[in-house]
Order: structure tokens, then sequence, then C-alpha cells
């Protein structure tokens, strides 16, 4: 399973900052060591044009001149640097990379190891993110699917992180081709949500049990509302609903987000829809508990893609008997 990272872009953070950047560090690490299925490969920035199919010129131009007022940077929550742009650029280069690995070269499952920026709408940035990931990958993707199959792609974004996608929910609001879901935290950040196509708040002290009831329900309800199937899945793997996490607000346990992100592989798997994961957030007090819920998640992926692998080699057995 391919695997992107830009972690060698690190930002220089002061110290005391509440954004773990080492975090992509240690998970790229941890996974090379332990998955010898993972096969990872350093992201390439994604450019201008592909930024532009989900961002106003306008915020492109001022982030990549630096034009970024003060207010803007404290929204984002980043000092602007040359490093930030080529970091944000290249978070959004790692889920392109995914979704055409999962997609085009028909791998059914790849990751970025980074990635899951759903709080950056079309206009601006906020919460740590610059440029908004997936509303790029989905809209590049939905371009190269039409030239090369000339249909129409629907994309389903599985947003799990503990907080709201409220810029994803903002950039696809009057756009019937992507349905957004995201499972979040009631009283979390952003505390002025947007509308998904389908949002399920949850309460402070959620534990294992009624998320993962709440999540059979919202994975049935969205598939039931799409008038058609997706032909692609981006699923936002968040760490922060762990019962570790410093801003998630709700309790699950380890094996609770395993099951989480088993749930959500097997009932893609089952219906043939390929996914491209990012990581999303995480933000532990032990910040090796975070990388040890991530690194399992792409354990998951892995056997996810593993199994895709064993399908697709049937498929094309069965091809090559009837030739």
């Amino acid at each position: 399973m391919l695997a992107f990272h830009a972690d060698h872009l690190a930002l220089p953070l002061p110290a005391g900052h509440s954004f773990p950047m080492t975090k992509y560090r240690l998970l790229r690490e941890a996974a090379e060591t332990s998955l010898p299925g993972l096969r990872v490969q350093e992201a390439l920035p994604a450019s201008d044009g592909e930024l532009a199919l989900a961002h106003d010129p306008d915020w492109i131009t001022a982030v990549v001149e630096g034009t970024l007022s003060a207010a803007q940077e404290r929204e984002i929550g980043f000092p602007w640097s040359e490093r930030m742009v080529q970091r944000a650029r290249c978070s959004v280069g790692a889920t392109v990379a995914a979704a055409r690995t999962a997609l085009f070269a028909q791998e059914g499952v790849a990751a970025n190891l980074a990635g899951g920026t759903h709080h950056a709408y079309a206009h601006k940035g906020s919460g740590y993110c610059v440029f908004n990931d997936v509303a790029v990958a989905a809209r590049l993707m939905q371009a190269e699917w039409h030239r090369q199959c000339r249909r129409l792609l629907r994309v389903w974004v599985i947003d799990l992180d503990v907080h709201q996608g409220n810029g994803t929910a903002a950039i696809f609001r009057d756009d019937p081709t992507v349905f957004t879901l995201s499972l979040h935290g009631e009283r979390n950040f952003p505390f002025r949500k947007e509308a998904s196509d389908l949002d399920v708040a949850l309460p402070d002290g959620c534990t294992d049990g009624p998320y993962l009831d709440a999540l059979d329900l919202a994975l049935a309800a969205a598939w039931q509302a799409q008038p058609e199937p997706p032909s692609l899945a981006f699923y936002l793997a968040g760490a922060d609903p762990h019962e570790n996490d410093r801003l998630g607000r709700l309790k699950l346990s380890s094996e609770g987000l395993a099951e989480r992100d088993r749930r959500v592989l097997n009932w893609l798997h089952q219906r043939r829809v390929p996914v491209a994961l990012s990581m999303a957030g995480g933000y532990g007090r032990d910040l090796h508990t975070t990388v040890a819920v991530q690194r399992h998640t792409l354990e998951l992926a892995l056997g996810s893609w593993q199994r895709w692998q064993g399908g697709q080699a049937q498929v094309d057995s069965a091809a090559e008997s009837q030739a």
C-alpha cells in the first residue's frame, strides 16, 4: 500500500505550541518499521492551478506571496513562511497522490500520513489548515475521471475527526456530486458549524458503544441518501476522538477507534469504493499514544488494501480465462 508524506517540511514552531508537528515524522518512522507492506513516498506539491479547483485565486495569491494579514495568520495558527507554503502544498499533493493511486491505479486504498485539513474554506484558512486537501483532491479526481472516462465521478467524504469539517462542508455545500458526512463533538471547535450533507453531533464524554452505534447509522443513512453510489471516498481518520486527546472531549478507547476504522474500511471494501485516507487530527497528552492509534489505522488500511489486491487478482484471472 502506498502512503505519502511531507514530514521533511516540519515547521519550526515556538516552544509550547499546541500543534504536534513531530507527530508526522514519528508516524512515518513507526509505519516504516512495523508495517513492511507499506510503501512510503515523499509527496509532490500541488500547483496553483490544482489549488484553484477548490480555492479562490486571491487566497492562493495571499498565501503564496506572503501577504496574509495578522488576523489571517492567527486564524490559521501558523506564522507565514516559505516553508509553511511548501508544506501546505505538499499536504494537498499527498492526498491527491493517494486518491489517484486508490482510483486510477486500481489499488483500492492509499493514504496521506498527514492531511485532513478540513477547516480551510475556499477563501481562507483556519484551525491549522491552509488549503483543503480533500476538496482539492476531490475536484481534481473528478476532472481527471471525466477526461479519461467521460463520466461523472461521485465522491463521498467520511470525516471522523473530532472537529466538524466546516471548510469542506462549505466548499461542497451546493455540489450534489460530493456527499459530506461528519461525526464530531457537538461542543467542540469550530463553534459555528457549517451544514454537511449529514452531520452527527456527539456529546462530550461519548464512549465506544454509542459512537460506533452512531457511526453504523450514519454510514447506512449516508449511503441511502446518495442518488448513485460513489466511486471514490475520502476518509479522515482523526485520532482526536481518543480519550487521551487534549482537544477531543470524547472518550473513545484505542480499541474503539480501531473498530471505527475497521467498520469504515470494511463498509467501503464490501461496496468496492476506493478510498484515500488522511490521518487528520490527533493531539494526545501522550503523543506516542496518538502515533500508536494512527499506526493502527494504517495497519488496518494495509489489510484492506491486501484484500483489494486479492479481489483484483481474481478479476484479472477470470478475464484471462475468458480470453
